[in-house]
């Protein structure tokens, strides 16, 4: 018979083991002054399915790296000393990964599986160029928020995967040419800058059918190189895209039509595009395309944070 106060030693060691704490600061620097000299390497050693949010500081430099944030690195932050010093940048493109037709899926920069992600202060890079699909931001995870960062690629920059998933932007800058926001994630814009350096289309949602909510820009600015002059705010990727631009600032370069069919007459009658209470050159709606939105303002009040994220309230960083 095992006597009870020898129970109450082996449980009491086990509960030990179990609550131990675990780090939840790394700092990574190139120059061997932090924990670690890459940003993988932190991810690496940070707890799988942590209970306490784990931060993650990179000094500047820049970080030539791929990285993943695995499904098990859930509440990880990467906080950059500076946005314009702290740079993590890569070159794989569509031809470079031999992975077939989804080779577009495996050639971001940065790729967040693990939930409760979040991003600041830095800047995300694919380098590749007018090559084809190269995505920089790969985001396949829940309730991700990124602020003040930027995001740069040329087609393909930002994806936003996975049905249903959250993700909130706030003064960031996103810059590419074709399709370069698409996925069938939901996402809101805030005070961000959406660039375009080539003539193309902003984004390509491919939003599920029977969601409430695709992309939503508010309070946005988009802008452009010198020489472009000819761009659509969208085109679906799949048939039943939805995007909105509220509350934003159009430069010159978006074309009167606005939107895009993607080639497929159908599309004009299961996609979702609208507008609303926008200014600047391109915001000029009566020449948009017939079978696009605008809004009023009864049905603009829905785009609250809150109806958009079904709930969710992303942090203040």
């Amino acid at each position: 018979m095992i006597k009870p106060v020898f129970l109450t030693i082996v449980m009491t060691l086990a509960n030990t083991v179990f609550a131990q704490d675990y780090e939840t600061e790394f700092s990574v620097a190139q120059d061997g002054t932090g924990d670690f000299t890459s940003v993988q390497a932190a991810i690496d050693a940070s707890k799988a399915f942590p209970d306490k949010r784990i931060t993650i500081h990179l000094k500047n430099g820049t970080y030539k790296e791929k990285v993943e944030v695995y499904h098990w690195n859930t509440k990880i932050s990467l906080i950059g000393e500076s946005r314009e010093g702290t740079v993590i940048t890569f070159d794989d493109y569509f031809d470079k990964m031999e992975k077939g037709r989804n080779s577009s899926f495996h050639t971001y920069t940065l790729r967040v599986r693990g939930n409760d992600f979040h991003a600041g202060n830095l800047t995300i890079i694919n380098s590749s160029g007018p090559v084809g699909q190269a995505v920089a931001l790969h985001i396949e995870a829940d309730r991700v928020s990124i602020v003040n960062t930027t995001l740069k690629g040329y087609q393909d920059t930002l994806y936003l995967a996975g049905e249903g998933y959250r993700s909130y932007f706030r003064d960031c800058h996103i810059e590419g040419s074709v399709d370069f926001i698409f996925g069938a994630g939901t996402a809101l814009f805030e005070n961000c800058e959406i660039k375009s350096v080539a003539n193309g289309f902003v984004t390509a949602a491919s939003t599920p059918q029977g969601a409430g909510f695709g992309f939503v820009f508010n309070h946005c600015k988009l802008t452009a190189a010198d020489g472009v002059d000819a761009v659509y705010l969208g085109r679906p990727w799949r048939q039943h895209a939805k995007t909105v631009f509220i509350n934003s600032k159009l430069g010159g370069h978006i074309l009167p039509a606005g939107w895009d069919h993607g080639g497929l007459q159908a599309n004009k009658q299961t996609a979702f595009y609208a507008e609303y209470a926008n200014t600047g050159l391109g915001a000029h709606t009566g020449d948009r395309a017939p079978w696009s939105k605008q809004l009023s303002g009864e049905e603009a009040r829905r785009y609250t944070v809150e109806n958009i994220f079904r709930g969710w309230r992303p942090g203040e960083f």
